[in-house]
């Protein structure tokens, strides 16, 4: 097994920057999951680690080697893409271990590899079988098995789930991970999904052009984004946003969003008192935005004057987008919520959870 380091790494296409200054340890048996928006370089950064894509500077190690020059083939990866690439003419069986037979592996243990990694995704029905006699998932299993039997010191999967519907992106997620803490080997995940993210990784790392934006744990990158774009991209729906002032009367440090005053708590004052007079994003997750009736107990809770644009029934949740003056934001309350579009209603939001950022850098205040 294996550690990966990108050790400053840029790749450039041209006058554009992919990859930008990338500094990333990712330890022996990690589960690292790079996530961004389409064209933010994430998969790039992959290919460069995979040997598929040559840096243009830096060093990319596994374990204690340098491998910018060594070719893909001895770089002890296995890779799963978004596309199966499966060979329609060779079953299931032959597809897992043609990679085996080309190193001259012996039968035996070709053998041996392919029934246990066939075991491990239960798919040991399925090795006579041709690609075109299985399902989607099936075929993304078939892929995954190729991989395993590789036994490599680093696993990388480049948007494996995309071509999946949505039931089986949410087994073949809970999969992957099971996979890995009985494989116990070095996983890379690129996604754009942040659910794929939060749900799977040990640590995130947050891409945007090409930078690196934070990279932590799913739990702290949702409690203490570093910046909007990381607040904004993580979570789901998105937190929301507001353009506002922090001001000061009576003692007291108030966010001023016009139509949107809420009071800052006591116990974060002094925090924000250098701020006084400055322009900052105020940022509030829906799922922090209730309404009085189905509060829970104990939060230091702000109202806030809305009307009802939208009303979205998620059957265990209510997706509710309102209007306050100049402001649209969304709140995710309690299904019992009886709410109708038009409909004037009082929310509250939690301010324990809060988030106020600088709106020149975007940078969180903290």
């Amino acid at each position: 097994m294996a550690s990966v380091t990108y050790d400053k790494v840029y790749k450039r296409f041209g006058e554009v920057v992919a990859v930008n200054n990338l500094n990333i340890k990712i330890e022996d048996k990690e589960f690292l999951v790079l996530v961004g928006p389409s064209g933010c370089g994430k998969s790039t950064a992959l290919r460069c680690l995979a040997g598929l894509e040559d840096i243009s500077e830096g060093q990319i190690l596994i374990g204690d080697q340098v491998v910018n020059d060594v070719p893909p083939k001895d770089r002890d990866i296995a890779m799963v893409f978004q596309s199966y690439a499966l060979y329609p003419h060779m079953t299931v069986y032959d597809n897992m271990a043609f990679g085996l037979k080309l190193r001259k592996t012996p039968k035996d243990e070709i053998k041996r590899r392919v029934e246990e990694a066939a075991d491990i995704l239960g798919i040991e029905s399925l090795l006579e079988r041709k690609p075109r006699q299985l399902s989607g998932g099936q075929r993304q299993r078939v892929a995954l098995g190729r991989a395993i039997v590789r036994e490599p010191k680093v696993f990388l999967l480049d948007e494996p789930l995309s071509n999946l519907d949505a039931k089986l992106r949410v087994e073949t997620r809970a999969n992957i991970s099971k996979l890995h803490q009985q494989l116990q080997t070095t996983f890379i995940y690129v996604t754009h999904d942040q659910i794929e993210a939060m749900t799977m990784a040990t640590r995130i790392a947050v891409i945007e052009s090409g930078i690196l934006q934070q990279i932590d744990t799913p739990s702290n990158l949702y409690d203490k984004p570093d910046n909007i774009f990381v607040a904004g991209f993580i979570g789901s729906p998105a937190m929301n946003f507001f353009p506002a002032t922090i001001q000061q009367s009576d003692g007291k440090l108030i966010v001023d969003a016009d139509s949107i005053v809420l009071e800052i708590p006591e116990a974060r004052k002094e925090v924000y008192q250098s701020h006084v007079g400055n322009q900052i994003i105020f940022g509030i997750r829906p799922e922090d935005i209730f309404t009085p009736e189905y509060a829970p107990p104990g939060i230091i809770a702000q109202p806030v004057e809305t009307t009802v644009d939208i009303t979205e029934l998620m059957g265990n949740e209510i997706m509710l987008f309102l209007k306050s003056g100049k402001h649209d934001f969304v709140a995710r309350v309690d299904p019992r919520t009886k709410a109708g579009i038009g409909q004037e209603m009082q929310v509250v939001i939690n301010m324990d959870n809060m988030h106020i950022f600088d709106r020149e850098t975007e940078l969180a205040i903290r």
